[in-house]
């Protein structure tokens, strides 16, 4: 799944910053509490951060799904309206001229 660089990129210089880490050795495929040692009031300080960061707010029944930098990464770009959409699909073209009918 591609994510905006920006909004995991900031996500994972608040996650650095709230951790004492670098931030490029944080993965978004790293859950929340097992990976990175968070507990719950930590997640909850983390997801402030991200509110003031991204100037939302995150309801308290959403916390359940976010369970891993990337489910976060995902849900504050769902909120931002940047989640990533398919890739089109090519219709195809038109022909310039229509077919001509076999005369029987």
């Amino acid at each position: 799944m591609a994510t905006d660089p920006t909004v995991s990129l900031k996500i994972r210089t608040s996650l650095g910053e709230y951790l004492k880490r670098d931030p490029a050795a944080i993965l978004i495929t790293q859950h929340l509490r097992d990976d990175l040692g968070l507990d719950s009031m930590a997640v909850i300080e983390l997801l402030y951060r991200i509110e003031e960061a991204f100037d939302l707010q995150i309801p308290d029944q959403d916390l359940v799904g976010l369970t891993t930098v990337g489910h976060v990464v995902t849900y504050v770009e769902k909120r931002l309206g940047k989640a990533p959409s398919a890739a089109p699909t090519k219709k195809p073209a038109k022909p310039s001229q229509p077919k001509s009918k076999k005369k029987s």
